[in-house]
Formats: structure tokens, C-alpha cells, sequence
């Protein structure tokens, strides 16, 4: 009885001991920016000033202080810039207190002291933040932030609209931290304007699970979040941009957003048959941008709204349209054992789309510990396809016997001394539309103040295709000849009709439990179905003659005027082994344990994931049904660990192994010669490949010098991946290809960012960025069926150097530029691929601004290659472009600009690309040399008279910046440089 009521007693003390926590927190911020105020000061006195406890604000500006007992306090917060901020505070009934959002004022007496007349400075860091001033770099009127991003120390934006920052590809674009049209890079980059932009961060996200829950899966953005200018809380902004120019040239675009304090909107639309690519002599590039001749329309709508610490929406919707004539000569060397085959083609394409895509977010936070985020998505989209191609193998360079490999004559003369192996012509027209729907519903659940949570959540996504495509090949073979001594020709005319669907969705749940202070032990299960299901039938009216379909018209989704020839219905020529089904379902279950250490100074997450997998397979193909089923089992470690120098210097390193199955479909003994010149067969002993990767990452900020440093190592090695043995058959041109796992692949990459200003005031400014690479890719080659494969290597080393070095006043920039590439490839069975190459750039960029509104730019560069085998490919290109504006009317919201593109029509469009099997040349149709003149108009509606005055474009008011807090505050832009669409 007695060992009973002490039990009950402890227990009781025990109960009230937890419950009386008396936790105060809270978030900080920036009372003007709103920005979270990390590492500020957080104390809790006595009414008479007694020191009581003490803590430091996270990186998100929220502190945990903890009171002794139920009494009154003052909560006192301090930080270097800021004002004291002191509130009285009344603690009672043992309960929490939640202080909310505290806002915290400037020190305005120390900024006025510290009032200089200086630049902005080009970068800053704080910890794995990079934070570029937008002041510091000079973009053209009415440009949009992809002019910006690709002036920033480090980032580039490639042909694609592929956006990388410091090495690592943007995956998502904020704007003041919330997102912008999610999944659509592009559309953000080329409709928001700069002049509405502060700053840049570039940082890496945590995916919606980590964020909620602390728990690392892996799953990490990189982002660019913009931060506009200061009053752009409340209001209206507008932007319209209209060119027209030389050779039919035309670009639109309309931007316009409404700002309230918990809401914001934006919409934007535009038009232009200018590829929608800006340059501006950055240095260093060919062919970049200039692939093909596009036109596109493209309307969209991005909305937020925020009701404080409970409900969060956002979404957005888009169509875009396009219509693209791509016309383009390639030149290929295929690596196969010892002798080389050569390839040549033009091809001829025309295209269209259309596209409507729509993504939400909903997430609600009915209480402190409870969490509820909802992402439905959704798109429709169909695109049609118009190509023609000549093409011819041959088993020498025919560059060194003609000058147009293919035209006819040329074939014939070559064909006389057994130098064509085939010629191929071919024709299509194809048709798809695609329709998807998806979501993610996740909850989550706090079970005590100390790290113990739960979170379930679900995914599932569904989509449903349809595809046409009508082709028509004509081969001649000219080293295979008949009993009368003629070259052997083939063709096939077929008509493919594919629905195909897939579904899959995914359960998961996780959890946290604390172990010590600082330390969690992290549990996730999760499984994963998938379906995928296509059924492709055949049309084959190869035995008609190669004349058959001869002066039809063609035209989109024109299918009636080929099949109405026909004297019977199409479907009478169905081909049931040319038809393909087949249906794939995969059960993957996850288990992950994971160890997550965090310390003031440093962070450790390490775990092991175990994956069992089955997957069943059917298919029906070429007369031979398949029914398989394969169960795997995986464990792939992983490991992280940060170190934090200082709230501006931090180190990373991290490690992650996975393993990757081969298809089913590469495991089916199967022999497909459909295309006798593109024959493949399948491996049933395949083996799954492993990769390890390893990164290490740094990055600093010298406060008393203003400069900042970025250095980053990778390396990546598979064991087991899934090469290609490619045999070559010398008679016919044509390559048989066999799935076979290999050993050798690895690569390794580094990088260093340095940027500096030379002066105190940040007029001067130089920045370096090199990167290097090197990769050992591997494949096997043989040049006949009967004889063993050989292992061909091809290393392949990359070194680049970009340097710029600046000088900016209030009405002046001048920037000096410069890059070098070169390339070292060496190819084990063909020394004649070899490569020692040299790619280098250098000029300047000019901008001057007038005080009654004219700016005037140019860049000039000397763009120039070496090492080449081909003498024509060892060009200099000095590319020329120019500017001149005018501003109008109160505030310059009117803007009259005239651009000249490639003055000097010097620009090229040429590429080379190199792998372990094979080099490729690549030659575009483009337009490079043009000019354009656009009417820009800004509307600004923000708040009151300083408001507007900060939301104003460049050219309207002086270049000088303020210092503030880390660094100096941004003042209105100068005009400058050059850019906008090729």
C-alpha cells in the first residue's frame, strides 16, 4: 500500500514537473522587410533588470526561453543594427506563452551615422546563403530577371532555360519566399521584370516533408528567392513591353501584380518569335539560343495568400503555345572498335503545342502542433509534329572526299569507291495529347515541444496519353548487292496507333523521437505502387511499293489523305508482331532509420534505407509473349554532416549511394529488327548498379573586406551501370544494341567563386569562377556479331575560367570580361577522335546614363575556338550589340528603346557534344543579326510617395546606395547593359 502511494506520488510530481514548462517563444523579424531576424539576443529579466535566462533566435528568427515561475518579466531583444525592443510580460497558470511575430526596428541613428556615398555590393553571404543585390548589377530597360540571374557571379542559364547557380540546378523560383508559377522556371524568368526586384537569394530548399518535420529525406531545391523592393506590400504594379523589328521580328509581354498584406497577384502574358533568349556578350558562348526558329504565346496566373499562422494558398495556371521550324545539319563520328563510322544528316522539322497546367497548394495550421498541406495538380496538353530527314553512314570522313556529303552526286561519286555504306530517307507526322491529374495530402502532428512528431501523408498521380505517328523510310544499302549486282534498297511505311496510361500513388508515414537534447532518432516507412500500361498497334503498308504514298500533301494530323489511298480499310493491315503490348506493375516498400544530430555548431544526419522491391512485367512483341516477375532487395546508406564556422561561413560535406534496377524491358530475351539499321536485343543477366556520391561544399563572407568565397568538390563512380554494346555491321551501316552491365563509369567536379570590390566605396569590383571536370565514361564496341566485344573508354577533361573585373559610378559602368575553355578528351580505340580544344571569349560591356533619361549601351566581344580537326570550325567571331533609350514623362514610367542585335552578322550556330560511343557536330538554322525597337511602360500604385519612389525603374533617381544591416541597402538601379531575345 505504502509502495503504492509513493508510486502515485512520483508520478504525480513527475506530471507536474512536465507540465509546468512556461515556455515563452516567439519569431523575430525585420519590422520594415519582414524578414526573419536570426541570431538576435534574447533575454528574460525581473521587473529590476535581473538577469533571468537567455537565448539566440534560429535561422528562422524563432527563440524558446524558458521562465523559472509564474511572474511578471520583461522580454528584452537586441541585435547589431537594431533597436532595443523590450516587452513586459505576464507568466501564469504554468502555461506557454506564444509571443507571435515581435517585430524589430532598424536603428535609424546609426544608419544615418554610418550614411556613405558607395556602390552596392555584388554578393553577400550568410551561412549556405547566397544573397546578390540587384542594385550592383545593371540589366537593360524592361529586361526581365533572367537578364539579371545570368550577370550573378556563378550562374548560368543555358539554351534550354536550365538554370545553374554555384553548380547546382535552380528547381524553383520564389518571389519574398513564397512561390512563383511552381514547376516553370522559365515562365518566371522571362516575366517578372527587374525593376520590381531588390535582391536574389540562392539557397537550398527543403522539401514540404523536411520542413515540417525536421526530418532530412533528401529531398532538397536549389532556389532563387526574389525579394522585391520596400513598400511593395500594398498596391499596384504594371509593366508592358512591345517590340517590333527588322526580318519579321516581334515580342510582347505584359506583367501586373496587386499587392495586400495577406494577398498577392500576378498575371502575365506574352508573345514572340525571337526564341525568348536575351544575351548580352556575357562571353564564351556558340550556337547558344539559336536552335531552330521559334514562336510562343504564353498566359498565366500566380496568386498567394497568407492569413497569419494558420492558412496559407497558392497556386497557379498557364497555356502556353508554341510553333518551332528547326532545320539543322549533323555530322557524327561513332566510335566502333578500331574503324570509325561516320554519319551525316539534315533534317527538317515543324511543330506545335499547346499545353494548360495548374498547380495548389493549401496549408493549415489549426493549431501550434498541427500541420495540413494539400497539392492537387493538373495539365492537358497535345502537340503536333511535322519532320523530314536525308541521312548517309559512311566508313571514312567524307569531308575528306566532297563538300556536301549528301548531295546526290556526291553519294554517287563516293559510292564508286565503297565509301557509303546507306543513305536513308524519311518522313513522319505524329500527334499526342496527354491529360494528368495528381495531389499530395500530408499531416502532421506534434506530440511534445521537444522534437516528438508524426506525420502520415499520401500521393497519387494519374495520367492517360494517345499518340499517332505515320512514318516513311526509303534505304538504300550500297554494300550489299543482288545476283544482278545492284545496291539492295528496303522501305517501310507504317502507321502506329499508342494509348497508354499510368498511375501510381504512395503511402507514407514517419516519426521522431528525441534522445537527448540536440539528438533524434528518425523512423520512415513508405510504399510505393505503379502501373503503366501501353498497347501500340501497327499499321504496315511496306509491301505497297516505296512509290505509294508519293505526292501526297502533308500536313498536321492530315492521316486521311495517306490512309484514304488505300483500297481497303487500314486496320486490314494490322500487324500483330510489329503491335506491342505491354503492362508493367512495381511494389516498392522504403524503410529508413536515420540518426539527426544538431548542435550550435554543427548538424549530422546519417542512415540506411532498405528497399525490397517487386516488379511484374508482361508484354506481347514480335510473336513472343513475356510474363515475368523479379523481386530486389536494396540498402543504400546516406550521410551529411554541416559545420558552421559562423553565421557567414559554413562547410558540408555529403554522401548518398542508390541503387537503380535495369528496365524489364532491357531483360527480355527479345531480338527487334523492326528498323534493320537500329536492331536491339535484350540481357536477361543484367545486374542492378550502385552509385556512390560525394559532394563537399564551402562557403564564406568576410565582413571587414566585403568579399566572398564558394568552392565545391563532387565525385560520383557506378559499379554495374548499364552501358550499350553497340555491333557495327560494315556491309549494311546498321548497329545491333545489347544492354550489358560495365565497370569504369566515375566522374569527378570542382568549382571556386571568388568576388572582391577593390575599394572601400565598391566601385571597383572584380569576380572569378572556374570550374573543372573530368569523367571516364566507358561502353563496348564491336564491329561484328561474330567477335567479342571490346571495352572502349573515353576520358574526357574540362577546364573553364570566367574573370570579370568592374568599375561603377552614378552614371557609368564599364566591365571587362573574359573566358577560357579548354577540353582534353582521349578516346582508347580511336586516337583520330581525340580532342585538344580551346574555346575563349573576352570584351567589355559599356553603359552610360544621362541625367535627363538617354542611356546608351554596347558590348563587345571576341568570341574564338581552336584545336579543331575540321579548319572551318577555327573561327573568330567579334559580336557587336548596342542600345540606346529614352525615358518619358514624370518618374520615366515610358520608356524608347532601340536594340541592335550581332551588328556585324559574325554569330554562329554550331555545336559539338561528345560521349563514349560517339562526337557530334550540330549546325541550326537562326536568325542572330536584327534589330528591334520597344515601347517599355511601368505602372507603380505603392503606398505613399516613398514607396513609388523605391519602386521605380532604372534611370530614376542617383546610383548612390545606403548602408544597412550587412551590408548596403540598394538604391533605385542605374539603366544599363544590354540584352534581351536573339
Amino acid at each position: 500500500m505504502r509502495k503504492g502511494f509513493l508510486l502515485a506520488v512520483l508520478l504525480l510530481v513527475t506530471t507536474m514537473a512536465f507540465a509546468q514548462k512556461r515556455e515563452i517563444s516567439g519569431f523575430l523579424v525585420d519590422s520594415e522587410s519582414k524578414e526573419p531576424l536570426a541570431f538576435a539576443t534574447v533575454k528574460l529579466l525581473k521587473m529590476d533588470s535581473t538577469f533571468v535566462e537567455g537565448a539566440l533566435s534560429n535561422d528562422s528568427g524563432k527563440f524558446v526561453i524558458q521562465a523559472p515561475a509564474n511572474e511578471k518579466y520583461l522580454l528584452k531583444v537586441t541585435s547589431v543594427g537594431y533597436l532595443s525592443t523590450i516587452k513586459r510580460i505576464q507568466m501564469q497558470d504554468d502555461h506557454n506563452l506564444n509571443m507571435g511575430r515581435l517585430q524589430v526596428e532598424a536603428n535609424a541613428t546609426t544608419l544615418k551615422e554610418a550614411l556613405v556615398k558607395a556602390q552596392a555590393l555584388k554578393v553577400t553571404v550568410k551561412e549556405d546563403t547566397f544573397i546578390y543585390n540587384s542594385a550592383a548589377y545593371r540589366t537593360p530597360e524592361g529586361s526581365t530577371i533572367e537578364e539579371l540571374v545570368k550577370r550573378l557571379p556563378g550562374a548560368k542559364v543555358d539554351d534550354d532555360g536550365k538554370i545553374t547557380i554555384n553548380g547546382k540546378e535552380v528547381k524553383k523560383i520564389l518571389v519574398d519566399g513564397k512561390e512563383f508559377m511552381t514547376g516553370d522556371t522559365k515562365t518566371a524568368m522571362k516575366n517578372i521584370p527587374t525593376s520590381i526586384i531588390s535582391k536574389v537569394k540562392a539557397y537550398d530548399q527543403k522539401s514540404d516533408l523536411a520542413r515540417v518535420t525536421g526530418i532530412d529525406d533528401g529531398d532538397e531545391q536549389t532556389v532563387l528567392d526574389f525579394g522585391t523592393k520596400p513598400g511593395s506590400n500594398k498596391g499596384l504594379i504594371s509593366n508592358v513591353d512591345v517590340g517590333v523589328g527588322t526580318k519579321d521580328r516581334y515580342a510582347a509581354r505584359l506583367f501586373g501584380g496587386y499587392f495586400k498584406s495577406d494577398l498577392r497577384v500576378f498575371g502575365m502574358g506574352n508573345a514572340n518569335n525571337v526564341n525568348d533568349m536575351g544575351f548580352g556578350g556575357r562571353g564564351g558562348g556558340f550556337g547558344r539560343g539559336r536552335s531552330g526558329l521559334n514562336a510562343s504565346k504564353m498566359l498565366g496566373a500566380n496568386f498567394n495568400y497568407e492569413k497569419k499562422d494558420t492558412l496559407k494558398l497558392s497556386g497557379s495556371v498557364r497555356w502556353n503555345h508554341s510553333d518551332g521550324d528547326a532545320y539543322s545539319k549533323t555530322a557524327s563520328e561513332n566510335f566502333v572498335s578500331t574503324v570509325g563510322s561516320f554519319s551525316n544528316s539534315i533534317n527538317q522539322s515543324y511543330s506545335r503545342s499547346n499545353s494548360w497546367n495548374a498547380q495548389f497548394r493549401v496549408e493549415w495550421t489549426p493549431d501550434s502542433m498541427t500541420n495540413i498541406m494539400f497539392r492537387p495538380t493538373m495539365s492537358y496538353s497535345t502537340s503536333d509534329g511535322l519532320s523530314a530527314s536525308r541521312s548517309a553512314s559512311f566508313n571514312d570522313d567524307p569531308y575528306n572526299y566532297v563538300v556536301d556529303p549528301l548531295d546526290e552526286a556526291s553519294l554517287k561519286d563516293m559510292s564508286a569507291d565503297s565509301l557509303v555504306v546507306n543513305s536513308n530517307q524519311r518522313s513522319s507526322m505524329s500527334y499526342s495529347k496527354n491529360k494528368s491529374f495528381g495531389g499530395m495530402l500530408q499531416f502532421n502532428r506534434r506530440l511534445n515541444s521537444k522534437g516528438r512528431n508524426m506525420t502520415l501523408r499520401a500521393d497519387a498521380n494519374y495520367s492517360d496519353s494517345h499518340s499517332n505517328s505515320l512514318s516513311m523510310n526509303n534505304v538504300h544499302l550500297y554494300q550489299l548487292k543482288d545476283i544482278y549486282g545492284n545496291d539492295s534498297t528496303y522501305q517501310t511505311n507504317r502507321y502506329t496507333l499508342t494509348p497508354s496510361k499510368n498511375w501510381n500513388y504512395t503511402l507514407q508515414a514517419t516519426y521522431s523521437e528525441p534522445l537527448w537534447k540536440g539528438a533524434f532518432l528518425q523512423l520512415r516507412y513508405r510504399f510505393n505502387y505503379s502501373y503503366s500500361k501501353s498497347d501500340r498497334n501497327t499499321y504496315d503498308f511496306s509491301n505497297l511499293g516505296e512509290d505509294f504514298f508519293d505526292g501526297l500533301l502533308a500536313g498536321y494530323r492530315l492521316w486521311d489523305n495517306y490512309l484514304n489511298r488505300l483500297d481497303k480499310p487500314y486496320t486490314d493491315y494490322l500487324d500483330t508482331d510489329l503491335s506491342r503490348f505491354s503492362e508493367y506493375k512495381n511494389y516498392t516498400h522504403s524503410i529508413e532509420l536515420m540518426l539527426r544530430m544538431i548542435q550550435t555548431k554543427w548538424q549530422l544526419n546519417a542512415g540506411v534505407l532498405a528497399q525490397p522491391q517487386k516488379s511484374h512485367y508482361v508484354q506481347d512483341y514480335l510473336g513472343v509473349s513475356a510474363d515475368t516477375t523479379r523481386s530486389v532487395f536494396n540498402i543504400s546508406p546516406t550521410f551529411d554532416f554541416r559545420y558552421r564556422f559562423n553565421k557567414v561561413s559554413n562547410l558540408r560535406f555529403n554522401y548518398r549511394a542508390s541503387t537503380s534496377q535495369p528496365s524489364i524491358s532491357d531483360m527480355l530475351d527479345i531480338y527487334d529488327d523492326s528498323d534493320p539499321l537500329n536492331i536491339s536485343t535484350g540481357n536477361p543477366g543484367l545486374k542492378p548498379s550502385f552509385t556512390q556520391r560525394m559532394s563537399l561544399y564551402y562557403n564564406s563572407y568576410f565582413q571587414k573586406t566585403k568579399q566572398s568565397v564558394m568552392a565545391n568538390v563532387g565525385f560520383s563512380t557506378t559499379n554495374n551501370s548499364i552501358s550499350r554494346r553497340i555491333t557495327y555491321n560494315e556491309q549494311t551501316g546498321g548497329r545491333i544494341t545489347r544492354p550489358e552491365n560495365i565497370n569504369g563509369n566515375w566522374n569527378i567536379n570542382s568549382a571556386l567563386m571568388f568576388n572582391t570590390p577593390l575599394d572601400s566605396a565598391g566601385n571597383w569590383n572584380v569576380n572569378t569562377f572556374t570550374d573543372f571536370s573530368f569523367s571516364n565514361q566507358v561502353g563496348y564496341v564491336s564491329l561484328r556479331r561474330d567477335q567479342s566485344s571490346q571495352k572502349n573508354t573515353t576520358k574526357d577533361m574540362n577546364l573553364n575560367e570566367r574573370l570579370s573585373a568592374s568599375y561603377r559610378n552614378d552614371w557609368l559602368e564599364v566591365e571587362f570580361d573574359g573566358s577560357l575553355g579548354y577540353r582534353h578528351a582521349r578516346n582508347e580505340l580511336q586516337a583520330t577522335a581525340n580532342l585538344d580544344t580551346w574555346q575563349f571569349a573576352y570584351g567589355l560591356n559599356f553603359n552610360i546614363r544621362a541625367p535627363w533619361g538617354t542611356t546608351i549601351a554596347t558590348d563587345l566581344h571576341m568570341n574564338s575556338r581552336r584545336g579543331y580537326s575540321d579548319a572551318s570550325l577555327n573561327t573568330n567571331e567579334f559580336v557587336w550589340n548596342a542600345q540606346i533609350s529614352q525615358s518619358f514623362l514624370k518618374g520615366k514610367p515610358l520608356t524608347i528603346m532601340l536594340q541592335f542585335y550581332d551588328i556585324l552578322h559574325n554569330q554562329s550556330n554550331f555545336s559539338r557534344s561528345l560521349s563514349a560511343s560517339q562526337r557530334t557536330d550540330t549546325e541550326y538554322n537562326s536568325i542572330n543579326s536584327y534589330a528591334m525597337l520597344h515601347v517599355n511602360y511601368r505602372l507603380n500604385l505603392f503606398g505613399g510617395k516613398e514607396a513609388r519612389q523605391g519602386m521605380r525603374g532604372p534611370g530614376d533617381g542617383p546610383g548612390r546606395d545606403r548602408p544597412g544591416r550587412g551590408g548596403f541597402r540598394p538604391g533605385p538601379p542605374p539603366g544599363g547593359g544590354f540584352g534581351g531575345p536573339r
